[in-house]
């Protein structure tokens, strides 16, 4: 069973990146129209990427629209996590229940949604006509969620009487909190912020319905790239977007780890 579940765990892994690795190997290929021959190896499509005005401006876009999302998020989902685990039972499961619809509505639904909703605004609030603004409160709406998945479990396992115990030594409600909860959430915090950058940096469906013309993320920009012949200097992009994803789960991964073993380290 054991090698069985070891060639069934390879299969898997292997259909899943093997497409990956491909677009990375073939982004440096110098072969333009036949990118399944080798030709030689050659950085001329990255070269050629950082010369697209197109692409340059849809990262910086998509660069600004994801660090604001996360701020946003992250500020707006630790308070909301702070909230919900100070409610009651009964209310709390029920406001995590609320919490959690957002993450498995699928995404063309959202997307729709918010484009009706700011259709509709732009009516009364010219503010609200698809473009920048509306990218961004789209992107901290539905990354928010993620960060109080990531805060919950941290605020459950804080010590409540710490809390209280500050209080009593005479520090203000709001020193206490970051002098003392700060501290004990912060592994879920940052984790919180890194799930809502990725979320924002790879997101589609939900900016393609809420961009409008004026403000397009690389996802856009790619999807309308790829309806003419697909150029080599796509291989390159999506290879820089899988090392910054990656790069960041890995930052994600090593926070846990070293909270988990800082953990065991008090408790002993």
């Amino acid at each position: 069973m054991k090698t069985l579940s070891k060639i069934y765990n390879i299969i898997i892994f292997a259909i899943l990146y093997f497409p990956i690795v491909m677009v990375i190997v073939f982004s440096f290929n110098s072969a333009r129209y036949t990118p399944m021959e080798w030709k030689d190896f050659s950085f001329q499509w990255y070269e050629l990427l950082f010369q697209n005005e197109e692409i340059l401006s849809a990262l910086s876009v998509t660069l600004e629209v994801a660090l604001i999302s996360t701020l946003a998020a992250t500020l707006l989902g630790t308070t909301a996590a702070i909230g919900i685990h100070a409610m009651n039972k009964k209310l709390r499961s029920a406001m995590l229940t609320i919490n959690h619809f957002p993450m498995v509505n699928p995404e063309i639904v959202t997307g729709v949604a918010f484009m009706l909703l700011f259709v509709a605004l732009a009516v009364v609030l010219p503010l609200f006509k698809p473009g920048f603004f509306t990218l961004c409160i789209a992107h901290i709406t539905f990354c928010t969620p993620y960060v109080v998945l990531q805060i919950m479990p941290k605020l459950r396992q804080m010590d409540r009487h710490l809390f209280e115990a500050a209080l009593d030594l005479g520090c203000t409600p709001f020193r206490a909190f970051v002098k003392v909860m700060v501290p004990e959430i912060l592994p879920g915090i940052l984790t919180g912020a890194l799930m809502a950058f990725t979320m924002s940096l790879d997101d589609f469906a939900i900016s393609y319905f809420t961009s409008g013309s004026s403000a397009q993320t690389l996802s856009v920009t790619i999807y309308s790239m790829v309806k003419r012949p697909v150029t080599p200097e796509i291989y390159a992009l999506s290879t820089l977007m899988f090392g910054t994803v990656l790069v960041l789960l890995v930052l994600a991964n090593i926070g846990q780890i070293r909270d988990i073993a800082s953990r065991k380290k008090r408790a002993r």
